[in-house]
């Protein structure tokens, strides 16, 4: 292919796993290039081998994974012979990173502000006067609001995606020739998402920078891939001009993955209106007071008089942007917040503000599943003991708790055999399916879920979305389902509420929300959506 010559040239390039793992090597004969102006989508599930390849590039490979073969030439100079010094020169400079979860990737003790100023006083001659001009005229453009305020407040007192614009302006504030983003918009709502994919794309065109953008998410792919290269396992299985690869992959692993992309369209039925209404939220709301800068106190309504009725056997989603309200809502129902007003019923029983037994008879009948299921479970327990936890703690004998457990493990689709096991050994997926069979454990009429699938590989979320259908059908639960993703709740919700800055501004069936959003915020957060124009249901190539 003619043109300028290639910013980043991977060659043959083998990384070799630590002994032990599951395989020998992380990444293995992976080949591709990325010219100047040029973003190429590094697509795969996790453990695929995407981010270790981002780490090769910039030197951040842990110690006990190492590059066993191939080239990596950032504009001809060779990576994989440059010393941990030259490394160091050659980051930020000519080499930049955006992390998937600037809150850790940013130092919580420095502001925003002296972060992009350290880049620069690392790697620059300017003066302390040019640094200051020049850290703020970096977060103007990413477009942070009100950026000469913002420069001075620390990570925590920003939203995430003002975090992650902090973390864009630090990447290319030294105007690097290559950009990699390791997953940056994961964790983001679709509007903040969308914003941040426009910025990113402005920002690489104007400045010709090379970009190779890693994802799981092919709606992000979509939006802004120039090229698009495959990665199953550590394998190159597929690469191609982004258009031709979306429209007919040669691959069956990248049609399945294609297959996993959930639709816009909605695929259930609201549920039968003569159903009993088993939990009803009247006029809730809650009111968090909080310390600002400079000692200022400040009130933050995160939920406002929201009136819900989600009835026996149906699944009802909240959507909404990040800080909408949605989780706080759903801790309310969930007895995890203390409410500030309002009533929430089960039953047609007040549980608002129960205490002792009553309190306790509750957990059994309302349980709720989390979005990062590392962080639920403990890793110093086996999921074994996790799972038992519950019916042990209600009153069930320890052969019989064990015994749920077994079972509960078959209909997750897990082996019980793993009981024995600690969540480190597990996939993310996997892991959300015990979280899913330890709140099963006790019994409950009500699951929650609370992102609790955001997180997950399109594929891995596939599984989960078919495997809560299946137990909803099997058990008759009720379901609440927190999401940020619209092609989720399409896939999963009867009905849909959107929640915007505290208030619940549309509900109603899911296929009317999709059809015809009467509401402004709906409609700009059904047009954020990524991929939106395109259809997923991968197309098989011609035969011989």
């Amino acid at each position: 292919m003619s043109g300028p010559a290639a910013t980043l040239s991977i060659e043959d390039l083998t990384v070799q796993l630590p002994i032990g793992a599951d395989r020998e090597h992380a990444v293995q004969n992976v080949s591709f290039q990325i010219r100047p102006g040029e973003l190429l989508c590094l697509v795969g599930e996790s453990g695929s081998g995407k981010s270790i390849i981002a780490q090769t590039v910039m030197g951040l490979l842990p110690r006990q994974v190492r590059p066993v073969g191939g080239r990596v030439h950032l504009d001809g100079e060779d990576l994989l012979a440059a010393s941990p010094r030259r490394l160091r020169q050659l980051r930020g400079v000519r080499m930049g990173m955006i992390f998937q979860e600037p809150m850790t990737a940013l130092n919580p003790l420095m502001t925003c502000g002296a972060q992009v100023k350290e880049m620069l006083a690392q790697h620059t001659n300017l003066s302390a006067k040019e640094r200051r001009e020049r850290v703020l005229q970096m977060l103007e453009r990413v477009r942070l609001p009100d950026a000469k305020t913002l420069q001075s407040a620390y990570p925590h007192q920003i939203s995430g995606g003002q975090r992650q614009r902090v973390m864009i302006a630090m990447a290319l504030a030294l105007a690097p020739a290559l950009l990699i983003a390791d997953e940056p918009t994961t964790a983001l709502d679709v509007t903040t998402q969308a914003r941040i994919l426009r910025l990113l794309r402005e920002l690489q065109r104007a400045s010709q920078t090379a970009v190779l953008f890693i994802t799981h998410d092919l709606g992000v792919v979509a939006e802004i891939a120039d090229r698009i290269a495959v990665l199953h396992r550590g394998e190159l299985v597929e690469s191609a001009p982004a258009r031709e690869l979306l429209a007919r992959p040669q691959s069956a692993y990248t049609r399945m993955l294609l297959d996993s992309v959930p639709s816009l369209v909605p695929r259930k039925s609201p549920v039968d209106e003569r159903a009993a209404i088993q939990v009803r939220t009247r006029q809730l709301t809650k009111i968090f007071d909080e310390k600002g800068w400079f000692r200022r106190r400040r009130r933050i309504a995160a939920a406002i008089e929201v009136g819900l009725e989600l009835r026996r056997g149906e699944t009802l989603g909240i959507v909404g942007e990040s800080g909408s309200g949605k989780s706080t809502v759903a801790r309310m129902i969930a007895h995890l917040l203390e409410a500030s007003g309002g009533s929430v019923e089960v039953d047609g029983a007040e549980v608002t503000h129960l205490k002792g037994p009553r309190a306790r008879a509750f957990r059994r009948k309302v349980q709720i599943v989390f979005q990062d299921p590392y962080r639920s479970l403990n890793p110093r327990r086996t999921v074994g003991s996790a799972i038992v936890e519950g019916p042990r703690n209600f009153g069930a004998g320890k052969e019989a708790a064990w015994q749920r457990a077994c079972e509960l493990m078959e209909l997750v689709r897990l082996p019980p055999g793993a009981l024995h096991r600690y969540p480190d050994e597990f996939s993310g997926g996997q892991r959300q399916r015990i979280c899913i069979a330890r709140a099963l454990a006790v019994g409950p009429e009500v699951l929650i879920a609370d992102e609790a699938v955001s997180a997950l590989d399109v594929s891995v979320q596939a599984q989960i979305l078919r495997l809560l259908d299946e137990i909803q059908e099997r058990l008759q639960l009720t379901i609440l389902f927190i999401t940020h993703d619209l092609r989720v709740a399409a896939q999963i919700c009867n009905r849909i509420a959107v929640m915007h800055r505290g208030q619940i501004v549309e509900e109603g069936s899911a296929a009317s929300i999709f059809r015809e959003p009467k509401h402004e915020y709906t409609r700009t957060l059904l047009a954020a959506a990524p991929g939106r124009e395109i259809s997923f249901k991968a197309q098989a190539p011609p035969g011989p």
